[in-house]
């Protein structure tokens, strides 16, 4: 019975340590503080008769999702953090005030498994044994505070405050970045001086601010993704605040959600057309890395790659995510619900921050998938999927968005026509021998294949070498040790001996047969002394 192949998924647990810490669009602080993530299991290919694919996954990457519509903009973002919970603290630079929400990893794992690059190779074509007969922010170490926030900090203005989650969440004005500093410090969040001039110059900008820290109950481990949605449309990711703690390069992946294709303003960018991807069959891979560390380098990694920009059915993401992120390729989904306390976090936990007017597990899924449409015209969706390893000293300005000129889709799926290193199976009969050119596999089914003789010079077999034209020195077919007992050509799609074959196998082994007899007869006409 053959079994539908699903598209792995990559899922996070707990407990998978990184080398870096997490990057949030914020700035979060802990600067001892590592980030936690990794995968969960992928699904099982076994019993798929198909070649390899390449699917470009970037596990280390700092993850982001902006949605973008006329009436509102919603930023989410992984916090990803590992320490104290007295020490978290988390800053993001906001116009005017906003509404937070939860969300969960899930939903990052369901748009990077629908938007993932896959390389395919072309065809290999090579010839079949005649035996068939068919068929953002930076963490920084703070210090726990207590009591409640103080409103009166001279020119510091509390606008709102509000416990999100596991989250004590507060939202401030201030014209005096001076005056922001010294609040933050008196009230909990211990910042870097480093830090101190990308929040002055935000201060001078406009902009307000969104802090949260962990509430005292709460444990590293009901910490989640949050969702910051901003009345209007706003392009920008405040990206000079995400530089803070970061490596010398960091790898950044944001999706843009929206009616239409988007691509950055004010950073230099660049596509990588299908048509310069060639395909190496000894290492089945491409050469789409390559080619994006090159063009990386000529920017000194600081531009964007445009990856891929597709039309998604809002459907569709929704029964990714309600299924847990699994998705099983070319549009399908399971369309039965996991138990949400899987993936989100009930507002009325006890880990959660209980307070009055909390929302259960399942609640909290549906506003995080509605947030995720909000605005939109639908039944579609418009996923960029935008990515960088950014030089951190290219950091200096915040992100800036633009409505492409071109609005045509860019698919995540590409089907290479070039290749390199191209082997095929060398048959003798139904028996693969070796390996070598197109050729020389030609060659091996040529006249039925039945009078192969791996001893002659020009044909591929144990201890000889060969070519197309047979001259010597040339460069000879890999043996391979054993006995295939099929017909399945090795290192290609593959089929199972089907009737078809063992008949020709029977066939062959005949004709043989037939043959030794009818010499045996010329030899000794009378069966005397024979």
């Amino acid at each position: 019975m053959q079994r539908e192949c699903a598209r792995s998924v990559h899922r996070a647990v707990a407990g998978m340590p990184m080398n870096r810490s997490k990057l949030v669009l914020g700035v979060v602080a802990a600067a001892s503080a590592l980030g936690l993530a990794g995968e969960r299991e992928a699904s099982a290919c076994g019993g798929c008769f198909h070649p390899p694919s390449q699917t470009v996954t970037d596990i280390t990457d700092e993850k982001m999702l902006l949605v973008v519509s006329g009436t509102q903009t919603t930023l989410y973002d992984q916090i990803e953090y590992s320490g104290s919970p007295s020490n978290f603290a988390w800053v993001l630079p906001i116009h005017g005030t906003v509404t937070v929400g939860l969300s969960a990893d899930v939903l990052f794992q369901s748009i990077d498994a629908l938007t993932a690059t896959q390389i395919n190779p072309p065809p290999q074509n090579c010839p079949s044994p005649n035996c068939f007969t068919g068929g953002g922010g930076a963490a920084f170490n703070a210090p726990a505070a207590e009591g409640t926030a103080s409103a009166d900090a001279g020119s510091v203005q509390v606008l709102t405050q509000a416990n999100v989650g596991p989250y004590e969440t507060v939202q401030l004005e201030s014209t005096d970045g001076s005056a922001l500093d010294d609040w933050l410090s008196e009230n909990g969040y211990n910042v870097p001086a480093a830090v101190e001039p990308i929040l002055d110059a935000y201060v001078s900008e406009g902009f307000n601010f969104l802090a949260m820290k962990l509430l005292p109950n709460a444990g590293v481990q009901a910490m989640r993704p949050v969702r910051v949605t901003t009345p209007g449309a706003s392009l920008s990711l405040p990206l000079r605040m995400a530089s803070v703690g970061t490596g010398a390069i960091t790898g950044i992946t944001i999706w843009v959600v929206a009616d239409g294709r988007y691509e950055p303003q004010n950073f230099q960018y660049f596509y990588i057309p299908t048509s310069q991807l060639v395909w190496d069959w000894a290492t089945d891979s491409s050469n789409y890395t390559t080619l994006r560390v090159q063009q990386e380098a000529s920017s000194m990694n600081a531009a964007w790659e445009i990856e891929s920009s597709i039309d998604l059915n809002e459907q569709l993401i929704t029964n990714v995510i309600l299924s847990g992120g699994q998705y099983y390729g070319n549009g399908f989904a399971s369309s039965t619900p996991v138990d949400a306390t899987l993936d989100y976090l009930s507002t009325g936990d006890a880990d959660g921050g209980a307070s009055d007017g909390g929302e259960s597990a399942e609640e909290v899924r549906a506003d995080d998938i509605a947030a995720l449409f909000a605005g939109l015209t639908g039944p579609t969706a418009r996923v960029t999927r935008i990515r960088s390893d950014i030089a951190q000293s290219a950091m200096t300005s915040d992100f800036l968005l633009q409505a492409s000129s071109d609005q045509s889709e860019l698919s995540n799926i590409r089907d290479v026509t070039q290749s390199v290193d191209l082997t095929c199976p060398i048959y003798e009969g139904c028996q693969v021998v070796g390996t070598g050119t197109l050729a020389q596999a030609q060659a091996s089914v040529d006249d039925g294949g039945a009078e192969f003789d791996a001893s002659v010079a020009g044909q591929a077999g144990a201890g000889g070498t060969s070519n197309e034209a047979g001259a010597p020195g040339s460069l000879g077919a890999t043996v391979v040790s054993g006995s295939n007992g099929g017909c399945t050509a090795s290192g290609g799609r593959g089929s199972g001996v089907g009737f078809g074959a063992l008949a020709g196998v029977l066939g062959l082994v005949l004709g043989r047969t037939i043959r030794a007899r009818r010499r045996d007869r010329r030899a000794c006409p009378a069966r005397t002394g024979c």
